[in-house]
């Protein structure tokens, strides 16, 4: 009688089946008449935003002029937040490097990382919690300590 593996399925685990993309849709913001927009208008015209949408079809392009203002790219993401990155004076490729950053982010604010520790983990250090009964006992004579785990 031959032996059979065992057929399994795998569960779903946020992001490790299926990504989703958190950027929804990015707002090109831009004036005609102003100088600090000539890096956004040659942007608009050039094919680098064709390409930019044809690689990413899940992310919607609005571009809508606006007069009289500073140009702006706004992402909007699934959680409902938005993050805006004002692009004066910014050349095309420039221009671009800020619309792959806003692909990217997920939308939630930046948060420091609490307890003053950058690396945090879900697993028990390796040499457990330190406290101060660790180490042997410790007799103290007239203010020497004396004893293992000095």
């Amino acid at each position: 009688m031959p032996v059979q593996a065992i057929r399994t399925t795998s569960t779903a685990r946020n992001g490790v089946g299926a990504f989703i993309l958190q950027c929804k849709r990015l707002d090109f913001h831009y004036c005609d008449h102003w100088g600090s927009s000539k890096g956004m208008n040659t942007f608009l015209r050039s094919p680098l935003l064709p390409r930019f949408a044809a690689a990413h079809p899940q992310i919607q392009i609005h571009i809508s002029p606006r007069p009289n203002t500073h140009p702006i790219i706004r992402g909007l993401y699934i959680n409902g937040r938005e993050k805006v990155i004002c692009v004066r004076n910014l050349e095309k490729e420039q221009i671009l490097q800020k619309c792959e950053l806003l692909r990217d982010a997920t939308g939630e604010k930046v948060k420091r990382p609490k307890g003053g520790r950058v690396v945090g983990s879900l697993n028990e250090s390796v040499r457990g919690v330190w406290d101060p009964y660790h180490g042997g006992n410790k007799e103290i004579f007239g203010g020497r300590i004396v004893g293992a785990g000095r």
